[in-house]
């Protein structure tokens, strides 16, 4: 019973954070899952390229795919790879989980039966069981999903909307790494009423001066550098961290991210251009 898919990584329009509430936006770069089941015993896992990675993430996927839709179907393996940075704010996490849940369903032969929320909510039920997120996630999980940009009450696992704006992404990675689940949640609410503003903005279809918002925001919460926006602004239509760093991802017409790629890539670390994507994961 062997199954695979793929999920889109994402940036960040509202860090859930503050308030626990969010807003991401895929981009057209993937995690990708392969899954065999069977066997009994444990479900494994292996990351192409990470010998040391914590798998616990998409073995817990596994699991729960087969608890929910498996009618008995024990153990497994799943291995992943991926086009973005662990730990780099890209949504990898919810992007291998999107991946790994879809692939397991596929191998279950159901997973054109399962509606993608559902299933959204599978990945999201593990990173808290695994205790890889803070909020859940369910913002980033949902953008990765179904695609385009999607805003969540991450307390009640609620989709609230979604849209598809069309835009070139830059994105910024330097090289070292910042896990979720070591954000400073506490100093991160003292700045709800910003986010509550950058919630306003983003439901009235401002998303670029809401990401650009919740940049600085959230930049002066975790302690990065604010120099990544500046040299931003006012040449894209929006630019934040995304999530909580290490990477940086500003929106806008190519033209204006080709400049701003002239200056993020004498930064140390990584920089690529890409696009919105709309149509979220899918079986392979």
């Amino acid at each position: 019973m062997d199954g695979s898919a793929e999920a889109p990584a994402a940036g960040t329009v509202l860090n859930a954070l503050a308030t626990g509430r969010g807003a991401a936006f895929a981009i057209d770069r993937y995690t990708r899952a392969d899954v065999e089941l069977g066997g009994g015993g444990a479900v494994t896992g292996a990351v192409a390229g990470e010998p040391d990675a914590d798998t616990r993430l998409v073995e817990r996927c596994v699991e729960l795919a087969c608890e929910t839709y498996g009618d008995g179907v024990r153990g497994g393996h799943v291995e992943t790879s991926s086009e973005v940075s662990m730990a780099a704010g890209l949504k990898s996490s919810s992007a291998a989980a999107n991946a790994t849940v879809l692939a397991a369903l596929d191998a279950l032969g159901v997973a054109d039966d399962v509606p993608r929320e559902d299933a959204a909510l599978l990945g999201v039920r593990a990173a808290r069981d695994v205790g890889v997120t803070v909020t859940g996630a369910y913002d980033d999980a949902s953008a990765s999903m179904l695609g385009g940009l999607t805003v969540t009450d991450n307390d009640r696992d609620v989709l609230l909307a979604r849209d598809d704006p069309d835009w070139d992404v830059l994105v910024w990675t330097p090289d070292e790494r910042a896990f979720s689940a070591d954000a400073d949640a506490e100093r991160c609410a003292r700045i709800a009423p910003l986010a509550a503003h950058v919630e306003e903005l983003t439901f009235a279809g401002r998303y670029g001066l809401a990401m650009t918002i919740n940049g600085f925001a959230f930049c002066g919460a975790l302690d990065f550098p604010l120099a990544p926006l500046v040299e931003a602004m006012p040449a894209v239509d929006g630019v934040s961290l995304s999530g909580t760093g290490p990477s940086y991802v500003a929106v806008g017409e190519r033209s204006a991210l080709e400049d701003l790629q002239d200056t993020w890539e004498t930064k140390p670390g990584t920089t690529f251009r890409t696009t919105t994507q709309h149509d979220g994961a899918r079986t392979r």
